[in-house]
């Protein structure tokens, strides 16, 4: 077998293949054999029918096997002779049977990356404290208290920050009705009635509550706002909108004492400390999720900051669409309309591209440090993920499991176990230190 493979830039690779006559005659006559054994055949006992019957009725089933069994023993060939690490063989192309009786075909291959990992041990990480600061259990205790708050009117004086005041309001740009100056639906932005706000700098658009400050009940003010350059609708950014604003009603938000009366209306049953400690405890477990995701990130950053390798351009386009998807989605969830999605396109996918790049040269670094720690999932850890993955699902295992093996999601699961197992290894090796300055991501 005559095999020939030229590398080519962004892990592609040409490959030509040529198998002589008596390799495919080979092959066939076995394919054959098998046929004439297993032939169930209308006047014939089995393994007796004729050669020129059993190719009559199975002829075009014997070719394709042929056919598949020669490209398939080619690419093994292909990856033992060149020492290959292909993620897609293609399709074959230029399959072509010579008079002679040889065979030959073409095919164009993707390429793994040649990764050439750097030192991944004792990488430097900075966190903050594990340990939860009061400040943010008593934050958490404040934010549940003002879902019990009682609100007053006040009568008596202007609106101040920290205020709840409940206003209508509508905007223009440039002098026209907002949704006539985008041309589309603008929401929240173009006006609301009724609308209960607390005043606050970070409440609405920034520099808006503080000019209702001073205001009262029945008054109407006009609040000019500069966007900031980093908008979400593109077409606003930097542009002042005018909100025509009537305060309707002003409000003082009376907060419940914080006792064993008000842990109780929150969870039956338990006291102050009682609830006390489940919140400590979910905003422990919170905070170990985040310091774990800013030690990966650290580690991720580490890696990119010294490795630059060209990756596929057919795998950065598909994960480039799979992030721009996840993006938009959450966008949508997020709240936001099919309009400024529209007008973000070329951003989102600016910015899919970035993740994507960097999504897959981890990914294939983290392979290679697998590969060279030799960190990998057995069957038994397998089973029990998917034993786990069905039973979350309220599924039956074994439904779960036979459907995973008929889409062929069984290798991804599995190498997506090694990935966790191998940025577990990582984190283990990391040279990790404390900052209590250093911020706590989300």
């Amino acid at each position: 077998m005559n095999i020939v493979v030229e590398k080519q830039p962004k892990c592609v690779a040409s490959l030509r293949v040529e198998i002589p006559a008596e390799r495919v005659t080979s092959e066939r006559n076995k394919i054959l054999r098998t046929y004439i054994n297993k032939a169930r055949i209308p006047g014939f006992r089995p393994g007796k029918a004729p050669l020129a019957v059993v190719v009559k009725r199975y002829g075009k089933d014997i070719d394709e096997e042929l056919l598949g069994k020669l490209i398939s023993d080619a690419y093994d060939e292909a990856l033992k002779q060149k020492n290959l690490k292909v993620l897609d063989f293609g399709n074959p192309e230029a399959v072509t049977h010579q008079p002679d009786g040889s065979f030959s075909f073409e095919a164009t291959l993707i390429l793994a990356p040649d990764v050439q990992v750097p030192n991944y041990k004792n990488i430097a990480v900075t966190v903050p404290p594990a340990a939860v600061p009061e400040e943010e259990l008593d934050q958490q205790i404040e934010s549940l208290r003002e879902r019990f708050a009682e609100f007053q009117p006040i009568e008596d004086r202007a609106a101040e920050m920290g205020d709840f005041a409940v206003i209508d309001y509508s905007s223009t740009v440039n002098g026209q009705p907002t949704e006539e100056f985008l041309g589309r639906a603008a929401e929240y932005l173009a006006g609301r009635e009724g609308f209960w706000m607390r005043l606050d700098e970070k409440s609405f658009l920034l520099g808006f509550c503080g000019q209702l400050v001073g205001m009262n009940p029945g008054e109407t003010r006009e609040i000019a706002v500069t966007l900031p350059e980093d908008f979400p609708v593109a077409e606003l950014r930097n542009s002042v909108m005018l909100f025509s604003t009537t305060l309707k009603e002003l409000k003082l938000s009376i907060l419940p004492a914080l006792d064993d009366e008000l842990a109780a209306r929150l969870a039956p049953g338990k006291s102050l400390e009682d609830l006390k400690s489940i919140i400590r405890d979910n905003l422990q477990l919170e905070r170990q999720r985040k310091i774990r995701d800013m030690k990966v990130n650290q580690i991720v950053a580490h890696f990119n900051a010294q490795v630059d390798f060209e990756l596929p351009d057919k795998l950065v386009t598909q994960e480039t669409q799979t992030q721009a998807d996840s993006m938009v989605e959450r966008g949508i969830q997020a709240g936001m309309s099919e309009d400024e999605v529209q007008s973000q396109q070329t951003e989102i996918f600016a910015t899919a591209q970035y993740q994507a790049v960097s999504s897959l040269r981890t990914n294939f670094i983290l392979q290679e440090v697998a590969r060279t720690e030799n960190i990998t999932v057995d069957d038994k850890e397998l089973l029990g993920q998917l034993i786990h993955m069905a039973t979350s699902r309220k599924l039956s295992p074994k439904k779960f499991i036979k459907d995973m093996q008929t889409s062929g999601r069984i290798g991804s699961l599995r190498q997506s176990m090694t990935i966790g197992k191998t940025i577990d290894f990582l984190i283990e090796q990391a040279d990790v230190q404390e900052d209590s300055q250093a911020p706590l991501n989300d």
